[in-house]
């Protein structure tokens, strides 16, 4: 029997290696849990330190509280660093902390997909909510 060179290649074993994570992709989710957390990794990685201000604007709909609250999990779980420059006025900027890169770098194959498939996601959603409407 030969192997299909279409079909992806196996996924990795994901066996219990930490206590507390199931395997190795549930820790991950839960590093990158929460609406907000893979848009910022991603536009941290885009370039060098990025300000405040323009963090926020790039993940675009996210409430100030919301985006604080993210970068500071996002802090605390070693993936981002904040600087403060203790000028006045106050400058603040975030860049990605090494692990922070090796976890944005791994998300550019999910931002592939969906630059790849976006016309048919669309579609999808679209006609979900055309559904859901006609079911009201």
């Amino acid at each position: 029997m030969t192997e299909d060179p279409a079909a992806p290649p196996p996924a990795p074993s994901c066996t219990p290696t930490l206590p507390g994570f199931t395997c190795g992709l549930d820790a991950t989710l839960r590093v990158i849990s929460g609406k907000w957390k893979p848009l910022i990794l991603y536009f941290l990685a885009q370039g060098g330190p990025t300000r405040y201000g323009e963090l926020r604007r790039a993940v675009r709909d996210v409430s100030d509280k919301m985006l604080i609250q993210q970068l500071k999990e996002l802090e605390a779980d070693g993936l981002v660093k904040r600087t403060d420059h203790r000028e006045i006025p106050p400058r603040v900027d975030y860049s990605l902390t090494p692990l922070g890169v090796s976890l944005a770098q791994a998300l550019v194959p999910l931002c592939t997909w969906g630059t790849e498939n976006m016309a048919e996601v669309t579609r999808v959603y679209a006609q979900r909510a055309r559904g859901a409407a006609g079911k009201g």
